[in-house]
């Protein structure tokens, strides 16, 4: 008999406040983060948003020596993993530690680390020849993706299968899905699961520039980020963490947890045809939401809500549009759609989890969040996207889809686990 595998603690570090009530909250009044960036001068660069996470980790509980020893990006996924542990109610102590796993996806790593580090032990890109005596002792951590997943497991005292998923914009969904199968499959029985990402960095801001991805709409950072509007010209990039406990059900309902969603489908696909470049018909993405359709066991008409990737690029909205329409049929039209990005930014690797987050709490509340700064929609993308503010609507699933460079196109299907039953 298959493992069905849920959620049962969530943990958000997102732009603005962290913490899983400051992020709802954020999200229902339609608020956004985005601001001009402070880590840095961005007078040099085309884009000069972003969407910032206030964090300061000493309050939250990383000792001096963590701080030192990890970059923010893991900084991140440590504090939101133990949100997250500490609201699934499980007492990791008490379990076997070989039956608990990791999986941490991110995009970029530990870019700003490096890139504070470079610029330490280059003294501001001065000397050819580096000097490593200036580095962090522990730099080999920045240039490694999988101590995050260390970090983690770490934190959890996880001891069984532990892995990083990089695979882009997508990576954040992947995670999850990855960990799923890890329960489904029997390597283990709780996975502590997400994604991080901290890329507000020089270099990183630079190479979205030279492929002019994000917005040069630096004069009105708090509406900058637009999703499905005809002015959107590009997304705002922003940071963040979310991790979540799973663990298969009937263990959940026997330890009388609270059981937020089911992760009862997932597939990816690629469409090998650009790195950053989408055809227009959404065909790949659309097969992936089919594929996790089939493993959830509905049909189109089951969709409650959509959670889109949404980034605010023409293209991908586009994109996105159509394969909504591909693979939901006329149900797509009745279907609300929303981007969490017009108030969060996005965060490349951790937005998928972010999503996630968003849509377990958009069906523990019944309540779809906005897509903000939506004012004028394209006329290419006529679906219900949920302008400027939050609607209550009965929310049994959810799809959650992520779009990245190099052709990756995942889906997730978050359900009710007794939505059969009702």
């Amino acid at each position: 008999m298959t493992r069905r595998v849920v959620i049962t603690g969530v943990g958000v570090t997102a732009p603005g406040s962290p913490g899983v009530k400051n992020f709802w909250d954020l999200l229902t009044a339609g608020r956004t983060a985005t601001r001009r960036i402070s880590f840095f001068d961005p007078s040099p660069f085309r884009s000069q948003v972003a969407a910032e996470v206030d964090f300061d980790a000493e309050l939250h509980g990383l000792s001096p020596q963590e701080i030192r020893r990890m970059d923010r990006a893991a900084q991140f996924a440590v504090v939101t993993a133990r949100e997250a542990i500490a609201d699934s109610g499980l007492e990791f102590e008490a379990l076997d530690p070989s039956r608990i796993g990791v999986t941490i996806g991110s995009a970029v790593g530990a870019t700003m680390g490096l890139d504070q580090e470079y610029r330490t032990v280059s003294d501001g890109g001065r000397l050819e020849l580096v000097d490593h005596n200036y580095a962090v002792p522990h730099l080999y951590n920045y240039m490694v993706p999988s101590s995050f997943a260390t970090e983690v497991a770490w934190a959890s005292g996880a001891e069984g299968p532990s892995t990083v998923v990089s695979t882009g914009c997508t990576s954040g969904l992947d995670a999850i899905g990855y960990a799923a199968d890890v329960i489904r499959e029997g390597s283990a029985d709780v996975m502590v699961a997400g994604a991080t990402d901290a890329p507000i960095s020089p270099i990183t801001v630079a190479c979205f520039d030279a492929i002019k991805a994000t917005t040069p709409r630096n004069d009105d950072p708090e509406h900058a980020s637009r999703p499905f509007d005809a002015s959107r010209n590009g997304f705002v990039m922003g940071e963040g963490a979310a991790v979540f406990v799973l663990e298969e059900l009937e263990s959940a309902r026997q330890r009388g947890a609270k059981v937020y969603a089911e992760v009862a489908g997932y597939a990816t696909r690629s469409n090998a045809f650009h790195m950053t470049g989408l055809r227009p018909d959404g065909k790949e993405m659309a097969e992936a939401i089919r594929v996790a359709l089939a493993e959830a066991r509905l049909n189109p008409e089951d969709i409650d809500y959509i959670n889109a990737h949404g980034s605010g690029t023409k293209q991908n909205d586009r994109h996105e549009t159509a394969a909504f329409k591909r693979s939901l049929g006329e149900h797509a039209y009745r279907t609300p759609v929303s981007s969490i990005k017009s108030m969060v930014g996005h965060s490349l690797g951790a937005i998928g989890s972010i999503e996630v987050a968003a849509s377990v709490l958009a069906m523990q509340h019944d309540v779809v969040p906005p897509t903000a700064n939506l004012h004028n929609p394209d006329p290419e993308c006529d679906l219900d996207y949920v302008p400027l503010v939050a609607r209550d609507w009965k929310t049994d699933a959810v799809l959650s889809v992520g779009s990245g460079f190099g052709g990756f196109q995942s889906a997730v299907v978050l359900a009710n686990p007794d939505r059969s039953a009702r």
